[in-house]
């Protein structure tokens, strides 16, 4: 398979316009592709298609990739420059599909029965993240022996992912006039307390199979005020949390709490779990994601950030994330993907299918 024959379906795949919430038309070009396929049943759910094959293989991969992308950017549009091809989705990832689409339609594996899912709804809240439903309402057409999700990586191994975790600090006070603030208790300034506990809270390092996992813990928000003359009597600080997947959720918010609680205590004072999602570990311990390891010929990195790899951790099953394009760029207005890294991805993932060394 060339990068340029990848790059041609690229540039079709960004054609189609699919903003989150809006990927039926996608959904039909990569159902009506999928279904050129000799080896594979082919069904939709929604705006997600799943493709897979019914051989006699022992073990199953599950790949998958995300048909929307984020709403684009003022001026954005779709040019080739070189081997690089620009525009909105780019990179995260419509070369990733384009990718597992010639996967899907080219020669069946000799090594591994396969199962594609083409899923609606990443880029937006999980609420609605059609792979998380699909694993609620049909949980068995997940079941594999190891995940792999086509993101923007640079065609080498981002393992795992962290989790992710937003709390909402309410602080409470005490109303009165601005002219008399010692008849009252400034909820906004009891607040800067909390704030100030997530500034010096110590972030961990953690080295997960040889990957670097880095914590961060960033205040997003702070919200307040009555009226320009008037004391706040309430104020809340809003913290996300990505930490290392070495630690569950419940040990995470733990841990994190223990910052703030020296400064809360107050009547009305609480701290609420606004999105709670684990991280999943590297799981480079696994054959399979082994295999594609030493396939890639490049070290495997730990993930900064979120990926549906979460949900196969909560699954019990091995993921990580391997595909075209950087993840550095997406969401930017100068977002693209390359024929080489196209190529290589390809090249990677067909050999790891087929067994071919």
């Amino acid at each position: 398979m060339t990068g340029e024959s990848l790059i041609g379906l690229t540039t079709e795949l960004m054609e189609i316009q699919s903003v989150s919430r809006n990927e039926s038309e996608i959904a039909g070009f990569v159902e009506d592709r999928l279904k050129r396929s000799t080896w594979l049943s082919v069904s939709r759910f929604g705006d997600t298609v799943v493709a897979t094959s019914h051989g006699s293989k022992t073990k199953r991969i599950l790949l998958a990739g995300h048909l929307d992308t984020v709403p684009p950017s003022d001026g954005q549009s779709i040019r080739k420059e070189g081997e690089r091809l620009f525009g909105l989705g780019a990179s995260d990832m419509k070369g990733g599909l384009a990718v597992l689409l010639e996967l899907a339609t080219g020669p069946a594996p000799t090594k591994y029965e396969t199962t594609f899912v083409f899923y609606a709804c990443e880029e937006v809240d999980k609420s609605e993240n059609s792979l998380r439903n699909l694993a609620l309402d049909h949980p068995s057409i997940l079941g594999c022996d190891a995940a792999i999700l086509c993101e923007p990586t640079s065609a080498r191994i981002e393992a795992g992912c962290q989790g992710s975790m937003r709390l909402a600090v309410v602080v409470a006070g005490k109303r009165a006039h601005v002219a008399r603030p010692w008849m009252g208790e400034n909820a906004i300034h009891r607040s800067a307390q909390v704030v100030s506990a997530i500034t010096g809270y110590e972030n961990r390092i953690v080295n997960l199979d040889d990957c670097e996992y880095r914590e961060s813990t960033q205040v997003v928000a702070l919200h307040g005020g009555v009226a320009g003359n008037v004391i706040p009597d309430e104020a809340m600080v809003t913290i996300n949390h990505r930490f290392a997947p070495d630690v569950s959720g419940e040990e995470a918010y733990e841990r994190l709490v223990s910052a703030i609680e020296p400064h809360l205590g107050k009547p009305g004072d609480k701290v609420e779990i606004l999105d709670l999602t684990i991280g999943c570990p590297p799981g480079l311990s696994d054959p399979i994601l082994r295999e594609l390891s030493s396939l890639s010929e490049s070290k495997p990195v730990g993930k900064l950030g979120l990926t549906d790899a979460s949900l196969f951790a909560e699954l019990g099953i091995p993921a990580t994330n391997f595909g075209p394009g950087n993840s550095e760029l997406a969401h930017t207005p100068h977002e693209f993907v390359t024929e080489s890294e196209l190529e290589r991805a390809y090249d990677v993932l067909s050999k790891l299918l087929s067994g071919d060394s």
